[in-house]
């Protein structure tokens, strides 16, 4: 028996379709309820401890419903008011274009608090101070000529003074430099009470937000009357001195002596679901309280004419201002993804259940004959299309 050509094509065309009809199809998920308390009740712990999970952990304690930005762009401007007594040769009063390093205002400064003074130094020719090391000679030959002497204050001329500790002659700026440790008499009192302006500005690119710590309204009178304390000025930009050294757990004069190096931290954290919600804290700590010095000099004439400088071995308290923080704001899809996450580990409790269920309790035979297609009750094997309603397969559609 013959089958015409477009017959043929026909029966193809319905063979290809039913092999893609399983694309289509869909499986029940079947269940059998039991009454067994124990796996009743553990399955909802499960439950109940996912949920406190994701309302507690999640949601509440991390925020999961929202989507966050930890990359800010800060900029720092400071500025240091007050006045010191000081005993020098050029002055006896300093101010902040005095004692403060660099002059403007940048995200770091040094703040002198103690000093030891070389006066009247001028170019010529003297000794190599004795405590420069590798700087010891017995004849001419052993100062080379235009050597620069390393650690030292000047230039070697190539002459060995044996009536100086048996050192080089060098010329640079004489006398050299007096070296001994700080005196805590010279200490700049004052800069207990020298006061620090910080204003910062932060943007957050990923929200286009824009901020500042200096508050926008009566921005004037607040900064008049206002000092920062963390109880009753908490975000009062401007700072005692004194009280940045005390929050670092150490005393002022100890800081003062020989200089310190303090860290002031600026941490944001911004929600910005709550527009008030977005204030920087402050805290402050103790990075290096060895020695911090640096030197200076003073350029002046004297009655002659002739150029002269007064040297300053300065020890002080440099402040290094540090920015950090994280933005946050509500957005849908991190939401879907934890919710959706809580509700798979909601299923994964079914499936530790089930393992409880089927191995580890005492009557497991029961559910586990015939792979559930039929269920035995008083050793009757009852088929499960005959069960009393409330023992039949539910069916979740």
């Amino acid at each position: 028996m013959s089958t015409s050509p477009s017959a043929g094509a026909g029966m193809a065309w319905q063979n290809s379709q039913n092999r893609l009809l399983f694309l289509f199809e869909y499986t029940t998920v079947r269940y059998v309820g039991t009454d067994n308390k124990k796996i009743g009740l553990l399955y909802r712990i499960f439950q109940l401890t996912i949920m406190g999970y994701l309302i507690g952990w999640v949601f509440f304690k991390n925020k999961g419903y929202q989507v966050k930005d930890d990359t800010i762009e800060s900029s720092v401007v400071t500025k240091v008011k007050g006045v010191a007594r000081v005993n020098t040769t050029d002055s006896n009063l300093w101010g902040p274009e005095d004692y403060v390093f660099p002059s403007q205002g940048e995200n770091f400064l040094s703040i002198a608090t103690n000093f030891i003074e070389t006066p009247n130094q001028k170019l010529g020719n003297c000794s190599e101070n004795p405590e420069v090391p590798k700087n010891t000679c017995s004849k001419d030959e052993d100062c080379t000529v235009g050597e620069a002497v390393r650690a030292g204050n000047g230039i070697k001329t190539g002459v060995c003074l044996e009536t100086h500790n048996g050192t080089c002659e060098i010329y640079g700026w004489c006398p050299t430099e007096i070296r001994k440790n700080p005196d805590p008499a010279t200490i700049m009192r004052e800069a207990e009470n020298f006061t620090l302006y910080i204003r910062n500005f932060v943007r957050f690119s990923r929200f286009n937000f824009s901020t500042s710590n200096v508050p926008n309204e009566n921005r004037t009178l607040y900064l008049k009357h206002c000092s920062y304390d963390e109880h009753f000025h908490p975000y009062c930009p401007i700072f005692r001195l004194g009280d940045i050294v005390n929050k670092t757990g150490h005393k002022f004069e100890e800081m003062a002596k020989r200089g310190a190096s303090i860290g002031v931290l600026i941490e944001w954290l911004c929600d910005l679901d709550k527009d008030s919600d977005c204030r920087p804290r402050y805290s402050f700590v103790c990075l290096d309280k060895v020695t911090f010095d640096f030197r200076f000099a003073r350029y002046s004439t004297d009655a002659a004419g002739q150029r002269q400088r007064t040297f300053y071995k300065v020890f002080g308290i440099h402040l290094d201002i540090m920015v950090c923080g994280t933005a946050r704001r509500f957005c849908i899809i991190p939401t879907i993804v934890n919710i959706a996450s809580a509700v798979t580990l909601m299923a994964a409790g079914s499936y530790i259940c089930d393992i409880m269920l089927l191995y580890a309790m005492k009557k497991r035979t029961v559910y586990t004959e015939s792979k559930l297609d039929r269920m035995t009750t008083n050793d009757k094997e009852i088929p499960l299309q005959i069960m009393p309603e409330g023992l039949k397969r539910k069916f979740s559609l």
